[in-house]
C-alpha cells in the first residue's frame, strides 16, 4: 500500500546540440548521461550543467552529414571506459572517455537494425538489416551468427506424450466449443510500427529475447536465445503483438504490449513463449502507441512510454511516461508523467539509472534533460486521536483507494471507498489538523488539488441492498487550480495540507541542482477556486522530503545531503531555519534518509530518518541498522526488522540512548515491546489510541496484529480510569491474563468493586474473571511495569491474593444483588486458597430450603448444576458427606450419576449410629484421621482399643496423648505404642523417655542400652533398683559398646565407677591415647606397674606410628604437588597453542583457563542426568568418582588439589594428639623420641602451609575481582562470572567451590613443647 513519492527532479538546459537525441545511457561509475544525436555523442553531467567531453560521429564519417543517419545502440562499458554504439549504417564504434576519440570495431554491410548488451557486458547482441542475430564478446570476437526468423520451435519445446486428441481433452472453463475452434489467423503487426527487431535480456545474462516482424505472417515473434546463441523458444502467435520489449531483471517475465479491439494491454511472457498476466492502460490512451517498456533495476517499477498515434488538431501529439506497480496481483498506476504537445518538450529518450534504481532519467527532442528521484510513501492519515479512523491512501491513476483501518481491515487492491478524479493522481496528503486528520487533498497531473472531507450529512447505516455500511466515504468538497509556473510535469513535489486552505509545497528552485523554493498556497483574493503563491523562500540546498507534526504544528525539511530545516509560517510568511536540539546545536542526519517522521523523544522533538541501507536516526544519532520499515503512533515507535521482529517503544520513557540499547538488545522473556512477525513484513498504519498495527506482506496481503506493549499500554488507561468493561473486553479477545485487572493498581480495584461488578453486569464475565485468579503478580512476571510507572503493588499482608479478591467480590456482590450474583458468590467460595465447598453447600441447601421469590433468582437445582461444574462431583459428595448433613448428602447424590444402591445403605447405615461413633465413621471413610481419633475418643472405653489400632495404622501417636489425661491408662497405653513405634524408627532414646516417665523402668533400661545413652541407663537401673553385680555387667556391656564407638574415656568411667575394673579402665585410656587421664587413674589405684607394662610401650608404639604416618603423608603431598604443576604446565602449553593456531579470539583457547579447567573445562560435567535427582550427600559422592589422580585424565588437575586438601586437614588435625604425646614422652624420659617428633611435625606444618598459595591460585579473596580489563576476552569473562555464581551456591551441590577454597590451618592451636626447642 506504498505510492510513489517524488523526492526531487533536476532540470538541466545547458545541454546543446545539432539535430535531437536518439540514444541515451548513463554512466554507472560517475552518473553522467551519455547522449548520442544525428551528429555526435556526448557525456553531460546534469548535476553541473557541463559537457564533460563530446565528439562528432559525422567528422570520422560515421553517420552523414545531412543528419539522415541515425544511432540504433549506446551503452555505457565501465570496464573499457568507454561508450559503444551502433549505426544504423552497420558501424559499431567506441568512444574513450578519456581521450574523446572514436576507435571503430566493427562493420555490417547490411547495417544494423539494434544492439543489445548482457547485464554483466561480457556478450553484445547485434541484429542487423538482412534479419540476422549477431553475437560478439566485449572484445568483439564473433561468436555465432543466426537468423532471426527460425522455422524450429527451440529446445524448450513442448513435448505431446499422445495422451489422445485435442478433441477429447479437458479444456476448463471455455467448454467442449474450444476442441472445435478453428485457429484464427495472426493479424499483421500496425501500420505505425518501424518493423525493426527488439533485443532484450534476462537479469542473470543466461538469456536473451529477440522480438522481431515474422515475414510469412506479417506478425511480430519474440524468440528466445541462450548465452550460445541456441535458440530455446518461439513465443505463440499473438494478435496485435506491439514492438516494445523488455525482461525483467529478476528474470522471470518479458514485456510487451498488445493491441486488443477493445483494449490496450501490456502483456507477460514467460521464457518459454507462453503468455502469463496482463494489464490494461487506462481508456484515456487506448488510441496511444507504446514506444517502450522499461523495467528499473529491482524489478520494482515498469515505466510505459506512450505516445499518441494521431496528431491533434495542432497538428501535435502527446506524450506521456506511466509508472506502474504490481502489489497482490493488480497492477497500480502509481505515477502519470504528461508532457503535453510541445514536441520541443516531448521525452525522446527515457531510461532508468543502473545504480539508484528509482531514479528515471529523460532527455526531450529540446536537448533539456530531466532527472526523476522517486522514493517509497505509504499515505496514512496524521490523527493521533480516536476520531482519526487510519485511513491509508493509495494511488491507481485516476483513482484513489482509501482504507478505513478503524473500522476494517480490507486487503488490497480492494478498499474501503475509491475517489474517482478527471486525471491521473500524483501526491495525496491529509490534513494536519487534529480532528480533521481524515480529509485528503490530492494534486493530480492536470496541475489542480481536490479536496474532500465527510459528508456533513447524516449517515446512512445501511445500503440500498441491506449491507451494514461500516465507513463513511469522502466526498469532493472543492477543485482548486494550482497558478505555478512549471515548466516539466511534477513542477509541486512534497504537498504539505497544514490548515483550511493553506498549502506548503515545494518546487525546484532557480538552480535545479543545488536550490529549492518553498511555496505557500493559499486561494487567490480574485478567484476561490485557484490557489496562488502567498509567500515564498528558497532554500540553499534540494529539498528531498518534508514532515509535518499534528501535535507540536512542527514542519521539518530534509535537504538530499541529510541537513535537517525548520520551516516556520508566521505572519503569513515563510522562513527556514536550522534544526536545533534542546542545547541549541545544530542536528542534521549522517546520510539521507528515504522516510522522515517527527516524534518527542523523552520530552525533546527530534527528526527520525530512515536510510535506504536500513539506518534508523534520530537526528544525528544511529538508533538501529537493521529497520526495514517504522511509523510513530502516539507516544510509541513501531519497526519492523530484517529479522522479522517488531518492536513497539515507549518514547516518552526513553532517552535517545535507551532507544539505542533497546533496539540493540534482544529481548527477555517477558518483553513486551518485542514479538515475531512474517519475513519481510512492513508497517502500514497504527490505529491510533487503539491496538492494532496493520503489517503488510512482501506479496501484498495485509496482516492485523495487536502488539502487546500498544495492547498492555491501552489496557493501563482504561484501568486508571476505571473502565473496566473496555478493559476485560479486551484482555478476553486478545487472550490477556485477567489477573493484570487486579494486579495492576490492587488499592483502586479493592476501592472500586461495586464499578467493577456494575460494568461487567454479567455473571458469566465475573465468573471466569473468579476462576483465572491466581497467587501470581503478573505485573512482576508476564506484564513488567513501565520505569515511570508510579503505581506499585501493594499486597495485603499476611493474606494471599486470591483470598482477598474472592472475599471482596463476594462482599460486594451480595450487598448489591446476592440473589442475581448467587453463581458467581458460589464461585468466589470455591476459588479460595482452601476451597469452601461446606460453605458454598450451605448456601445451596438454604437457597432449596427457602428459595428467593425475587424474579431472575437462581434455584437450588441451578446452583448444585453449577457447583458440580466447578468441582469434581466425588469431591463434593465427599465434602458434603464431611458436613455430617445427610439431606445434603442426598442432595448433591440425586444430582451426581452415582447409584442409588451404592450410597443409601450406607448413609442408612451411619444414620443408625451413636453421635460421636456416626463421625468417627465418616471421617475415617474420607480419610480425615485426625478428626476421626477426636471423634473416637469421645465414644468411651469400650472403642479404645479401636483409637489404638487408629493410632498405630495412621502413627497418630502425640495427636492421641492429647487426647487422655497423663496420669490415666490410656494414656500409658499409647506411650507404650508410641516407644515401640519409635524403636522400630531406630530412635531408642526418646522411646525410652516416654517409657521412663511413663513408669516402666525396665523397658526405658533397654532403649537406653540400646542405643548407648550410658548415663540414662545408669538411671534407669538404680531406679528399678538392679543388684550389684547385674549393675556391674550392665556397666561392662556399656563400656563394650562405648569402647567399639571409640568413647575410650566414657567407657573407662563406667569401668572404673560402676564396674569397679580399675586396670580395664586405664587398658582402655591407653588404647584410646588419653595418656593423662590414664596417669591419673594409675596413681589414684596405685597400680605404677601398669606404667611399666603397658604405658611405656604404648607411647613408645605411638610414636613410631606417628613418625611412620607423617612420613607417608608428606611424601605423598609432595608427589602429588610436583604432578600439579606439570598437568598445569602442559594445559597452559596447550592454551597457548591454539591461541597461537586460531587467534586470540579462539573461543575454545579459554578451555586451558584455570577457571574452565576446575569449574567447567571436563567432558563429565554434564555427563549424567541421574546426578541431579541424587540427595546432597549421594552427589557429592558422585561427584568425587568423576575425580581420577590417573595421569591424563580429564579432571586430574581438580582431583590432585582435593587430595592435596584432604592430606593438608588430616595433618593439620594431629596437632592436639601430637601435643598430648609430646608432653607424655618428656614426661618418661623420652626425650630423644620426642626431639624427633616435634621438628618433624612443624617442618610438615611449615611445608604445607608454604604450599597453599601454589596450589589454591585463586582463593576466596580474589573471587569477587573485577571481570573486565584490557586484557579480558568474552571467554574470560564468561568463565570469571560461572566462577562467582558456582561459588555463590550452597556447597553441598558445588564440590568444585571446595576444591578452589583451601583448607584453613588452625595456626592458633599451641602443640609444641618450649623444653624441646
Amino acid at each position: 500500500m506504498r505510492n510513489l513519492k517524488l523526492l526531487k527532479s533536476l532540470r538541466s538546459s545547458e545541454l546543446r546540440g545539432p539535430g535531437s537525441p536518439q540514444r541515451l545511457s548513463v554512466r554507472a561509475d560517475t552518473g553522467s548521461l551519455l547522449v548520442a544525436s544525428h551528429y555526435s555523442i556526448a557525456e553531460y553531467d546534469p548535476r553541473t550543467g557541463q559537457v564533460v567531453s563530446e565528439a562528432s560521429l559525422t567528422a570520422g564519417g560515421f553517420l552523414p552529414e545531412d543528419g539522415s543517419g541515425a544511432v540504433v545502440g549506446l551503452q555505457d562499458l565501465a570496464e573499457l571506459e568507454s561508450a559503444c554504439l551502433s549505426t544504423a549504417a552497420g558501424d559499431v564504434v567506441l568512444f574513450h572517455f578519456n581521450t574523446c576519440q572514436l576507435e571503430c570495431v566493427g562493420s555490417v554491410d547490411s547495417g544494423l537494425t539494434s544492439m543489445s548488451w548482457s547485464p554483466d557486458e561480457e556478450l553484445v547482441v547485434l541484429t542487423t538489416g538482412q534479419e540476422t542475430i549477431i553475437m560478439m564478446t566485449k572484445d568483439f570476437e564473433p561468436i555465432t551468427e543466426v537468423g532471426i526468423h527460425q522455422d524450429d520451435f527451440g529446445e524448450g519445446k513442448f513435448v505431446t506424450v499422445g495422451w489422445g486428441k485435442k478433441e477429447t481433452q479437458f479444456h476448463g472453463s471455455e467448454g467442449k466449443q474450444a476442441a472445435q475452434r478453428k485457429t484464427q489467423e495472426v493479424q499483421p503487426a500496425a501500420a505505425w510500427d518501424d518493423r525493426a527487431p527488439r533485443a532484450t535480456w534476462r537479469g542473470d545474462g543466461q538469456l536473451f529475447a529477440v522480438g522481431a516482424v515474422c515475414p510469412r505472417t506479417g506478425a511480430r515473434k519474440v524468440r528466445v536465445w541462450n548465452r550460445e546463441g541456441v535458440l530455446q523458444a518461439t513465443s505463440e502467435p499473438v494478435n496485435g503483438l506491439e514492438p516494445a520489449l523488455c525482461w525483467k531483471p529478476s528474470g522471470s517475465l518479458i514485456a510487451s504490449t498488445q493491441r486488443h479491439p477493445n483494449k490496450h494491454s501490456v502483456v507477460f511472457m514467460e521464457k518459454n513463449g507462453l503468455l502469463h498476466g496482463d494489464f490494461t492502460l487506462p481508456s484515456s490512451r487506448e488510441q496511444a502507441q507504446v514506444k517502450d517498456l522499461l523495467w528499473n533495476g529491482d524489478s520494482t517499477v515498469l515505466a510505459v512510454w506512450l505516445e499518441d498515434s494521431a496528431a491533434g488538431e495542432d497538428g501535435q501529439v502527446d506524450t506521456c511516461i506511466q509508472l506502474w506497480v504490481v502489489g497482490n496481483y493488480h497492477w497500480y498506476l502509481k505515477q502519470s508523467l504528461d508532457f503535453g504537445r510541445d514536441p520541443q518538450k516531448a521525452p525522446v529518450c527515457v531510461c532508468w539509472d543502473p545504480e539508484a534504481p528509482l531514479r528515471l532519467h529523460a532527455v526531450t527532442r529540446g536537448w533539456t534533460s530531466v532527472t526523476y528521484d522517486w522514493g517509497w510513501a505509504t499515505e496514512r492519515s496524521p490523527g493521533t486521536d480516536a476520531a482519526d479512523n487510519a485511513n491509508v491512501a493509495v494511488i491507481d491513476g485516476d483513482k484513489i483507494l482509501v482504507t478505513n483501518f478503524r473500522q476494517s481491515v480490507v486487503p488490497p487492491p480492494m478498499c474501503s471507498f475509491e475517489l474517482q478524479l478527471t486525471s491521473p493522481v500524483n501526491q495525496v496528503t491529509f490534513l494536519c489538523q487534529p480532528q480533521r486528520t481524515n480529509q485528503l487533498a490530492a494534486l493530480t497531473s492536470d496541475g489542480q488539488i481536490s479536496v474532500y472531507a465527510h459528508d456533513s450529512g447524516e449517515q446512512v447505516d445501511k445500503t440500498s441492498d441491506g449491507f451494514r455500511a461500516m465507513s463513511r466515504p469522502l466526498v469532493l468538497l472543492k477543485t482548486f487550480r494550482v497558478s505555478v509556473q512549471g515548466e516539466e510535469p511534477l513542477a509541486l513535489r512534497q504537498l504539505l495540507w497544514l490548515q483550511d486552505e493553506l498549502f506548503v509545497a515545494v518546487s525546484s528552485g532557480p538552480a535545479s541542482s543545488t536550490s529549492s523554493t518553498l511555496l505557500m498556497l493559499r486561494p487567490a483574493r480574485d478567484a476561490d477556486d485557484t490557489l496562488a503563491v502567498r509567500s515564498e523562500v528558497e532554500v540553499d540546498g534540494v529539498v528531498v522530503s518534508a514532515v509535518h507534526c499534528s501535535r507540536t504544528g512542527s514542519v521539518a525539511l530534509q535537504l538530499e545531503d541529510g541537513r535537517i530545516r525548520k520551516l516556520r509560517c508566521e505572519d503569513a510568511e515563510l522562513s527556514v531555519e536550522d534544526w536545533r536540539d534542546s542545547s541549541g546545536c545544530s542536528v542534521d542526519f549522517p546520510v539521507p534518509c528515504v522516510q522522515t517522521a517527527l516524534c518527542s523523544i523523552g520530552g525533546e522533538e527530534y527528526v527520525l530518518g530512515l536510510t535506504d541501507r536500513s539506518h534508523l536516526y534520530a537526528g544525528d544519532a544511529e538508533l538501529a541498522s537493521n529497520i526495514s520499515s517504522f511509523a510513530v503512533c502516539n507516544d510509541f515507535l513501531l519497526i519492523t526488522t530484517h529479522s522479522h521482529t517488531c518492536r513497539c517503544l515507549h518514547l516518552t520513557a526513553l532517552s535517545v540512548k535507551g532507544l539505542q540499547a533497546a533496539l540493540s538488545s534482544d529481548g527477555g522473556q517477558n518483553d513486551e515491546s518485542l514479538r515475531r512477525v512474517e519475513r519481510g513484513s512492513r508497517i502500514v498504519t497504527v490505529v491510533p489510541q487503539d491496538t492494532r498495527v496493520i503489517l503488510q506482506m512482501p506479496r501484498g496481503n495485509l496482516e492485523t496484529v495487536h502488539h502487546r506493549a500498544l495492547v498492555l499500554a491501552q489496557l493501563r488507561k482504561w484501568l486508571d480510569s476505571l473502565r473496566f468493561r473496555d478493559s476485560f473486553e479486551c484482555m478476553r479477545k486478545l487472550r490477556i491474563n485477567l489477573n493484570l485487572l487486579y494486579d495492576h493498581n490492587p488499592k483502586v480495584f479493592l476501592e472500586n468493586m461495586e464499578a467493577f461488578i456494575t460494568q461487567l453486569n454479567s455473571i458469566s464475565h465475573i465468573n471466569l474473571f473468579v476462576t483465572e485468579l491466581k497467587e501470581e503478580d503478573t505485573t512482576s512476571t508476564m506484564y513488567p511495569r513501565p520505569e515511570d510507572s508510579s503505581v506499585q503493588s501493594q499486597p495485603v499482608s499476611g493474606q494471599k491474593k486470591v483470598d482477598v479478591v474472592c472475599d471482596a467480590l463476594r462482599s460486594a456482590m451480595e450487598s448489591m444483588d446476592p440473589n442475581k450474583f448467587f453463581l458467581s458468590v458460589l464461585t468466589t467460595h470455591v476459588k479460595k486458597t482452601v476451597p469452601e465447598l461446606d460453605i458454598a453447600l450451605q448456601k445451596v441447601h438454604e437457597l432449596r430450603v427457602n428459595p428467593p421469590r425475587a424474579p431472575g433468582s437462581v434455584s437450588a437445582e441451578e446452583a448444585l448444576k453449577y457447583l458440580l461444574f466447578l468441582v469434581n462431583v466425588n469431591d463434593l459428595y465427599e465434602h458434603s458427606l464431611g458436613t455430617y448433613d445427610f439431606d445434603l448428602v442426598l442432595m448433591v447424590a440425586e444430582k451426581s450419576q452415582k447409584d442409588p444402591k451404592e450410597y443409601l445403605p450406607f448413609l442408612n447405615m451411619l444414620k443408625s449410629l451413636e453421635t460421636n461413633y456416626q463421625r468417627y465413621t465418616i471421617d475415617k471413610h474420607l480419610k480425615r484421621y485426625r478428626k476421626a481419633l477426636h471423634h473416637l475418643s469421645k465414644c468411651g472405653e469400650e472403642h479404645f482399643h479401636e483409637t489404638l489400632q487408629l493410632v498405630k495404622e495412621q502413627k497418630l501417636h502425640s495427636e492421641a496423648l492429647r487426647l487422655y489425661a497423663a496420669d490415666s491408662a490410656q494414656h500409658k497405653a499409647l506411650s507404650c505404642a508410641y516407644a515401640e513405634h519409635l524403636m522400630e524408627q531406630q530412635q531408642a532414646e526418646q522411646a525410652g523417655l516416654l517409657l521412663w516417665r511413663c513408669g516402666e523402668p525396665v523397658g526405658a533400661l533397654q532403649a537406653f542400652a540400646s542405643s548407648s545413652s550410658w548415663r540414662n541407663a545408669i538411671c534407669a537401673a538404680q531406679q528399678i533398683p538392679l543388684p550389684p553385680d547385674q549393675l556391674a555387667l550392665l556397666a561392662r556391656d556399656l563400656a563394650e559398646k562405648l569402647t567399639e564407638q571409640r568413647r575410650f574415656a566414657e567407657a573407662a568411667l563406667l569401668l572404673d565407677q560402676y564396674a569397679k575394673d580399675c586396670e580395664e579402665a586405664i587398658l582402655a585410656l591407653i588404647t584410646g591415647s588419653v595418656w593423662e587421664e590414664a596417669l591419673r587413674l594409675i596413681y589414684m589405684h596405685n597400680r605404677q606397674d601398669i606404667t611399666e607394662t603397658n604405658l611405656k610401650p604404648a607411647l613408645l608404639e605411638a610414636v613410631g606410628t606417628q613418625t611412620a604416618f607423617l612420613e607417608a603423608q608428606v611424601a605423598t603431598f609432595t608427589r602429588h604437588r610436583t604432578r600439579l604443576a606439570v598437568v598445569r604446565e602442559q594445559k597452559e602449553k596447550a592454551r597457548l597453542y591454539m591461541l597461537d593456531e586460531d587467534g586470540p579470539d579462539c573461543p575454545d583457547a579459554e578451555l586451558y583457563s584455570e577457571a574452565s579447567s576446575v569449574l567447567t573445562g571436563s567432558k563429565y560435567s554434564q555427563s549424567n542426568s541421574r546426578v541431579s535427582s541424587r540427595s546432597s550427600k549421594n552427589r557429592r559422592k558422585a561427584e568425587r568418582k568423576k575425580l581420577s589422580l590417573k595421569e591424563g585424565s580429564p579432571m586430574e588437575d581438580r582431583a590432585l588439589v582435593y587430595a592435596l586438601g584432604e592430606i593438608l586437614t588430616t595433618v593439620d588435625k594431629m596437632r592436639e594428639e601430637v601435643h598430648g604425646l609430646l608432653k607424655a614422652l618428656v614426661l618418661f624420659q623420652f626425650d630423644r623420641q620426642a626431639e624427633k617428633l616435634q621438628p618433624a611435625f612443624e617442618e610438615a606444618l611449615q611445608m604445607m602451609e608454604a604450599a597453599v598459595p601454589e596450589v589454591w591460585l585463586e582463593g576466596p579473596q580474589n573471587n569477587q575481582a573485577q571481570l573486565t580489563g584490557p586484557n579480558s576476552t568474552a571467554n574470560s569473562i564468561t568463565a570469571s562470572f560461572q566462577q562467582q555464581q558456582q561459588q555463590l551456591r550452597p556447597a553441598a551441590s558445588q564440590p568444585a567451590a571446595e576444591v578452589l577454597m583451601p583448607p584453613k590451618m588452625r595456626n592458633g592451636v599451641k602443640w609444641k613443647l618450649a623444653i624441646l626447642m
